[in-house]
């Protein structure tokens, strides 16, 4: 039988920042909700092994917890369909910790922040054995796999190779044989698909510091430069106006290496004859934005260069029409697809929009699109707590209030994209046949992309950064004469408590 505890209620009227605690435990409680009587545990990420190393939150455990110090856990009891206990156990205050990581919020802290119950993390291990040996199921936010433990029950040969978070579970499960664990990080990553009104505040902020940062590498940009002076500019004007950090790695890719989709070196002297493709994104309260933008590094697009932008604006055009409450939202991709391989037709370097070339799928000789070898990804993705975030239309596949995606196409036109195709006769054929035009468009990677927001009222487009041609262009005709002045009230509302 499982022992009473003092009960912590769900929904509390305290508020932590603009994100209230209301809103935190209305997520606990939607998750709970969809349980069985049981034992929900959500395990925060760990504290890494040296402390002078930027420390982030699990996104699932921030959603339901609002908590963003490591090795926390929060523990929620189920009992007769009603919650009879929710602890939160954390870190307690040690000076002599604290003197090298900062304060820690504390066990007694921890109930004025959140209105539930705190208890010291070393005491983590004795409860979850208690409620374990009551033979209680268990529903895991937290990195473990939805397979059982090992064969017949062999676990502990398996934990050097599991998860930190799966070694806790695989020990209780060894003491508790017929112990039920399983994972509803997948609930938890439903929930986070639709956003509430503050997260798209947050999402509209960080995409607002974005399309700054944008501007700014827009303005500065001229040859000569080498990336990592453009990427050091966009981080700097993410914090300068109070953005956490960059949702991801900063890609500033010139040349060749704006047609690698995830270029993160950052370390090329950029030529006069360049396009660089600046994918970037400010994480602000923990939102990310995704912004990409493509420059002719001259200031003026060659012809080449404007042949290919043009088609891949087009194709974003043609996915923004379709961008609309209660679309499928297959219809997006369906419609930009057509378009990008419409336009790679035109270009002679594919040999028609539904022409295919020989390929491995699955590892067998197959036909895969010709247009694929130049656009090898998809149109988008959700944004919020990850930079590729759940979003709820992965679900549902129409478009609702409460989406937050990005709509991101491409033409990528690799050097030896020709050579890279499996060596068969029917291949060869069509290398020779493309090979002019691969030569008139090698090294030009072409990506734009934005953040959109879906309410009541519709989609709205929010990352306003220059995008057309002659936006680019004249947004990097102005002087540069460095960093424009910080925007003071988004400084003001980032440091608003």
């Amino acid at each position: 039988m499982l022992r009473r505890l003092v009960l912590s209620a769900l929904l509390v009227p305290i508020v932590a920042g603009a994100q209230s605690q209301q809103e935190f435990a209305a997520r606990r409680a939607g998750i709970v909700n969809g349980m069985s009587d049981g034992v929900l545990v959500a395990l925060g990420a760990h504290e890494p092994a040296q402390d002078y190393i930027s420390f982030v939150q699990s996104p699932s455990f921030y959603y339901l917890t609002g908590f963003k110090e490591p090795d926390a856990a929060l523990v929620v009891v189920k009992q007769g369909g009603q919650v009879v206990s929710s602890t939160m156990f954390v870190q307690p205050r040690l000076p002599s910790r604290e003197v090298w990581t900062g304060a820690r919020t504390g066990v007694e802290g921890i109930a004025t922040l959140t209105g539930m119950k705190g208890r010291d993390v070393a005491d983590l291990p004795k409860v979850l054995d208690s409620l374990a040996a009551a033979s209680v199921p268990f529903s895991v936010v937290g990195d473990i796999s939805t397979n059982e433990p090992g064969a017949n029950g062999q676990a502990s040969a398996l934990l050097a190779a599991r998860s930190p978070d799966e070694q806790v579970f695989e020990k209780l499960q060894t003491a508790h044989p017929g112990l039920k664990v399983v994972s509803i990080e997948e609930a938890v990553k439903a929930a986070r698909g639709k956003k509430s009104a503050v997260e798209q505040a947050y999402i509209k902020q960080a995409v607002d510091i974005t399309v700054m940062a944008q501007k700014e590498a827009m303005a500065a940009m001229e040859p000569g430069m080498n990336e990592f002076e453009i990427q050091a500019l966009i981080e700097y004007t993410f914090r300068r106006n109070g953005a956490d950090r960059p949702s991801f790695s900063t890609i500033v890719g010139s040349g060749p290496n704006s047609t690698t989709l995830h270029y993160g070196i950052d370390d090329r002297f950029i030529e006069p004859n360049d396009v660089v493709v600046m994918d970037i994104g400010a994480s602000y309260r923990g939102y990310a934005a995704d912004v990409t933008r493509t420059v002719p590094a001259s200031g003026k697009f060659s012809a080449p260069q404007r042949a290919v932008y043009e088609i891949v604006r087009a194709a974003q055009a043609a996915g923004e029409r379709q961008a609309k409450l209660g679309v499928n939202s297959r219809l997006m991709n369906d419609s930009a697809t057509a378009v990008l391989a419409a336009g790679l037709t035109r270009l002679g370097l594919i040999e028609s929009p539904t022409a295919t070339y020989d390929c491995v799928v699955n590892g067998a000789s197959g036909h895969c699109p010709q247009y694929r070898m130049y656009y090898m990804h998809g149109l988008g993705h959700g944004i919020g707590l990850e930079v590729h975030d759940p979003e709820q239309y992965y679900l549902t596949h129409v478009i609702a209030p409460g989406s937050a995606f990005t709509i991101e196409p491409g033409i990528y036109v690799r050097e030896h994209v020709l050579e890279e195709m499996q060596d068969t006769p029917r291949n060869r054929e069509l290398a020779a046949k493309l090979r002019a035009a691969v030569n008139t468009y090698k090294n030009i990677g072409v990506r734009i992309e934005d953040d959109y927001l879906a309410t009541d009222k519709g989609v709205e487009w929010i990352s306003r950064a220059p995008r057309e041609i002659n936006e680019v262009e004249a947004a990097m005709r102005v002087p540069y004469t460095g960093p424009a002045k910080r925007d003071r009230a988004q400084v003001e509302r980032y440091r608003t408590p």
